[in-house]
């Protein structure tokens, strides 16, 4: 059997009460069941300290890189705040650059009428700025809360199953790609 894809599922809010946390509690549910997958879920909370004027933390932010530069592919779990991703995945992004080249990033999108799906267009030129290649299939839960039970299981778990399989499956061939690839010629010979 090949080596797991070393996947990093990444919160893509730290608001207080969010509901990123129950779309990636089913997602990394959902990705432990796969024996393809190594999972690794990031937090980035701990790089934003409160109060807003406390600096930031630099174990935190040193022990966060590593992670992300051990992953293979990643997984961002994104809101959409005003027709656009959140501030804080943004820093997450300028922060801390070389970790996503030549790898695969995959979207697990929630929302109001659009399901997230604004965020994911610009995260997707983002991304492209940083070097990572982006995946069509996109999970997307419009109206999120209604699309949830209360135990934070998917209404139409078959739905949420089949579209997170379908995404998973191209992420898995981009990460088997482009890991031997970089074993290979390292990206940064080209870039």
């Amino acid at each position: 059997m090949a080596k797991p894809v070393r996947i990093a599922l990444i919160y893509g809010s730290i608001r207080e009460g969010r509901f990123c946390d129950t779309i990636v509690r089913w997602a990394a549910r959902e990705i432990d069941g796969h024996e393809a997958f190594e999972l690794d879920v990031i937090d980035p909370s701990p790089l934003f300290p409160a109060p807003t004027n406390a600096p930031p933390n630099d174990s935190a932010a040193n022990d966060l890189q590593q992670r992300l530069h051990r992953a293979d592919a990643f997984v961002v779990a994104t809101p959409e705040y005003n027709h656009s991703f959140s501030a804080p995945l943004k820093h997450l992004l300028d922060s801390i650059y070389g970790v996503w080249q030549a790898k695969p990033v995959a979207f697990i999108s929630y929302g109001g009428v659009s399901g997230g799906l604004r965020a994911v267009e610009q995260l997707r030129l983002v991304f492209a700025e940083l070097h990572a290649t982006t995946i069509r299939q996109v999970v997307s839960f419009p109206n999120a809360p209604e699309q949830f039970d209360k135990q934070g299981h998917p209404r139409d778990p078959e739905r949420a199953s089949r579209n997170l399989c379908k995404l998973l499956a191209q992420l898995w061939w981009w990460a088997s790609a482009l890991r031997q690839a970089r074993q290979e010629e390292a990206y940064a010979s080209v870039s």
